[in-house]
């Protein structure tokens, strides 16, 4: 891989990328309340500052993609995003959070480090441009999720669209992909393609880092009214990827997760969590020597 050519992603003080060390985004699923986020937040923090790893704060204030009508959604955005600012007061870390539709990103932009547009929503331009364009106002990263319904090479449309939005500040997430048998499968060969994904016709910036999504890829869609999951697997996908080099992971955890609003048969509990950073941090650490 060619380093010289590939960029950073900042998010607050954090740098992500090649060279940089291994930045951790983990928090609940969903924002169920400060306290929970708090909770989780301090957990994570702790974990992450023992290992000096960068640890950005994730949750969703809204779920709006569910498996059921009657799933629950989240706080909202008001309640949401003023949650997340006393997490961030209190916690000294930076947060991020994920978008759903257009009119959300001024506001989103002003309160998070971090904006994550959902892999079901990367190819929505009006989503895009008004996400990078906010972005960039509010000096702030812009995370991509990968969709499950394309390749990596094609993750070069949603980039090409943030930047000729304004926004250079860029990061991407693999997420794993749907091969149609009820489970996601991530090709490892995929994620070092889009580490070195072909950006030259839009841009002389390179390729934006990435991030491997641990839980999200441990999904059995199609389980019925809630998706089921393998958390039991998130430790060997978690050392794979870093292994191949992603430049961060993405983590989902709840001191109870089968009582979590959503993800519940994918989130790792504390100890599940402390051991998959424990041992990526050490593949990371052996891979710098």
């Amino acid at each position: 891989m060619n380093t010289d050519s590939n960029r950073l992603c900042t998010v607050d003080s954090i740098k992500i990328g090649q060279n940089q060390p291994l930045a951790i985004i983990a928090g609940p699923c969903t924002l169920e309340s400060l306290e929970m986020g708090l909770a989780v937040g301090k957990h994570c923090k702790a974990v992450c500052e023992s290992l000096n790893l960068p640890y950005i704060f994730k949750a969703s204030f809204d779920k709006a993609n569910r498996s059921s009508i009657s799933s629950k959604r989240g706080i909202g955005i008001e309640q949401g995003l003023e949650h997340f600012a006393a997490i961030k007061q209190e916690l000294g870390v930076p947060t991020t959070t994920d978008i759903h539709a257009p009119e959300q990103a001024e506001q989103i932009a002003q309160s998070v480090d971090l904006i994550q547009i959902p892999a079901f929503l990367c190819r929505q331009t009006d989503l895009v441009v008004a996400s990078a364009q906010a972005a960039k106002t509010h000096n702030c990263g812009l995370n991509i999720k990968k969709g499950q319904f394309l390749s990596p090479g094609e993750m070069a449309g949603p980039i090409r669209k943030a930047t000729e939005a304004g926004c250079n500040n860029i990061m991407l997430t693999e997420r794993g992909t749907f091969f149609g048998y009820h489970r996601l499968v991530n090709d490892f060969i995929g994620i070092a393609d889009m580490m070195e994904l072909d950006c030259s016709a839009f841009t002389d910036l390179g390729a934006p880092p990435v991030c491997f999504d641990v839980t999200h890829s441990t999904q059995l869609p199609g389980s019925g009214e809630q998706t089921g999951g393998r958390p039991d697997r998130a430790l060997q996908l978690a050392k794979a990827a870093t292994a191949i080099g992603v430049h961060s992971l993405f983590v989902e955890c709840h001191p109870e997760p089968k009582e979590a609003w959503s993800d519940g048969a994918t989130q790792l509990d504390f100890d599940d969590f402390e051991r998959v950073i424990v041992q990526t941090a050490a593949i990371r650490k052996a891979l710098s020597q």
